[in-house]
């Protein structure tokens, strides 16, 4: 093994040991009876081991192309989660979507139940809950003590999320589910099956008394403020995108974007019933019930039917798809979190395949012209495929560049690119699911509007027919964004909340299929007839996940 993979890859184990919750993640064994510390002491400690990673690879000469790719890789995230440690971002990232809060609670969603030894992790993992929040309140507490806070808005989504957990209302706790799933399995005996009660029982307490942290302490002194500024979000858009924006271009590319796409929603509304408009057409796909699906367990298997027919099409056809990421889950997300369907990746070594996860949001109808699109995004062409390829190029990328690289510019950029390219290729003619395709399309660029416009307090364009001149706000979002997508009510508050909680990630989708389309549209240029979409997208895909400048380089090069 070269030196600068030697290095790199040494940084997964460092990690797994700082934190045992992303080891799982991972798919890293070792790790699943532990829980991380999340207190400043910690975070300087994860800090420190990220600066000696950068130092001795920046020391290493790249021989071969692939050293070369890998150690840029590595430099360039060091260095943006370096900055944002300076910045003192860990103190102020509490938010409804990726934080400590939310991370504590899904990492059970991952975890193997089919031993023994699985439930006993289980059971010290809802025990390692209490320290693991009361680490976190000290980070709260010294973020409190240097004026760095999260929102009101953020603290208040979190203490929802919390209830919903613990079994506030009507909700049935989320910890006494799994003791209960445990104590009905042979493999759990009457003392582990106490153990697990017992642990729920604490796990719910420490929540509930994290909850009574924010109420009491926390909520008074979390910023009134949403929007982080140009410099905090210059920092965090970087670290998402990999890439130093023009965020002024980009806003401006943003609404030019959503002029393209209503145009385009318009001429399918014509499709579904010619005369109608836009919201006249999706009515029609809302309500009709032979457009929908009724039922849970019924929705759950079309979605799971839908992946492995779109695998079993695209196999060898338009991808080359590898044995392992043929398989992937479709389920439904535990309730509590944030409405937005999302996707988990295989372990390591696929004992633990790749898996979306559909938050219902309590419905039981599913229409499916939104759907369709989003299940390539997360799973195949999307996500899936992507993430799980790059899963299995254990011969050509680091460990590191396998499990822990890329940005969401990256990943998330290539799942948007996916949904266009199955239109491309013929696999949403279907006016009902092309529309739904645009939807998608129209809430990301709807992103990139309020996302910048929100944190940087943008005024809208004078040539705007939405209340033109006046500076954007978290209110005036949530009116624009209500007109102009049109998922449920719901899920645009939802996103409202998580676009202020992370701030950079939002613009990632748009900003990073807007790289993967002119990397594609560069390179049928310089090849011209010989171009082949198949080819470029294995060697693309081979070069590994990174950040969105390095990308835009790499491909240039194939």
């Amino acid at each position: 093994m070269s030196k600068i993979f030697e290095i790199a890859d040494g940084f997964v184990d460092t990690l797994s040991e700082l934190n045992p919750i992303v080891a799982t993640y991972l798919g890293v064994p070792g790790y699943d009876h532990l829980m991380p510390d999340f207190s400043p002491e910690a975070s300087d400690r994860s800090n420190a081991a990220e600066k000696d990673v950068l130092r001795r690879i920046q020391a290493e000469r790249a021989v071969t192309v692939r050293e070369r790719r890998c150690s840029e890789t590595v430099q360039e995230e060091m260095s943006w989660s370096i900055d944002q440690h300076e910045l003192g971002l860990h103190y102020s990232g509490m938010n409804i979507l990726h934080s400590p809060v939310q991370s504590l609670r899904q990492i059970f969603d991952l975890m193997p139940k089919s031993s023994t030894e699985d439930w006993e992790n289980i059971a010290s993992r809802m025990e390692g809950i209490d320290a693991s929040l009361k680490s976190y309140r000290a980070t709260l507490d010294e973020g409190i003590d240097q004026r760095k806070t999260s929102s009101k808005r953020q603290t208040a989504g979190c203490i929802e999320q919390i209830d919903t957990w613990v079994g506030e209302g009507d909700a049935t706790p989320f910890f006494d589910g799994i003791a209960e799933a445990g104590a009905s399995l042979e493999e759990v005996d009457d003392v582990l099956a106490r153990r697990l009660a017992n642990a729920a029982a604490a796990a719910n307490s420490a929540y509930s008394e994290f909850a009574d942290y924010l109420r009491s302490r926390y909520m008074g002194k979390a910023k009134e403020r949403d929007a982080v500024g140009r410099e905090h979000y210059s920092v965090t858009s970087r670290s998402y995108n990999g890439i130093n924006l023009n965020l002024d271009e980009t806003y401006e590319w943003g609404w030019e974007q959503l002029r393209w796409v209503q145009s385009e929603m318009q001429k399918a509304a014509e499709q579904i019933k010619p005369g109608s408009t836009i919201d006249e057409a999706v009515e029609i796909l809302e309500s009709d019930p032979d457009r929908a699906i009724e039922g849970e367990d019924e929705f759950k298997e079309w979605m799971q039917n839908l992946q492995d027919s779109t695998i079993a099409d695209m196999d060898g056809t338009h991808f080359d798809i590898a044995e392992p990421v043929k398989k992937i889950e479709a389920l439904i997300a535990p309730p509590g979190g944030a409405l937005a369907m999302y996707y988990t990746g295989p372990s390591e070594d696929f004992s633990r395949p790749g898996r979306t996860w559909y938050p219902t949001g309590g419905k039981t109808s599913f229409p499916l012209w939104r759907e369709v699109s989003i299940a390539y995004h997360e799973g195949v062409p999307g996500h899936h495929f992507q993430i799980g390829t790059t899963m299995t190029l254990s011969d050509q990328l680091s460990r590191y560049q396998r499990l822990l690289a890329g940005t969401s510019g990256y990943v998330e950029g290539w799942a948007l690119y996916a949904e266009r390219l199955m239109r491309e290729l013929g696999y949403l003619e279907n006016p009902d699911y092309y529309m739904g395709m645009l939807d998608a399309q129209a809430l990301r660029s709807v992103r990139v509007i309020i996302d910048i416009g929100m944190h940087l307090e943008k005024q809208i364009p004078m040539d705007s027919e939405f209340h033109p001149g006046m500076t954007w706000t978290p209110d005036l979002a949530l009116e624009f964004m209500r007109d102009r997508v049109h998922f449920p009510a719901d899920f645009v508050a939802s996103e409202i909340d998580r676009y202020l909680g992370i701030p950079g990630q939002a613009i990632s989708y748009k900003v990073g299929e807007r790289v993967w389309l002119e990397a594609r549209e560069k390179s049928k240029s310089d090849k011209g007839a010989s171009f082949d979409l198949k080819d470029w997208h294995n060697r693309a895909l081979e070069l590994g996940p990174m950040g969105l400048a390095q990308m835009a380089r790499e491909m240039s090069r194939i």
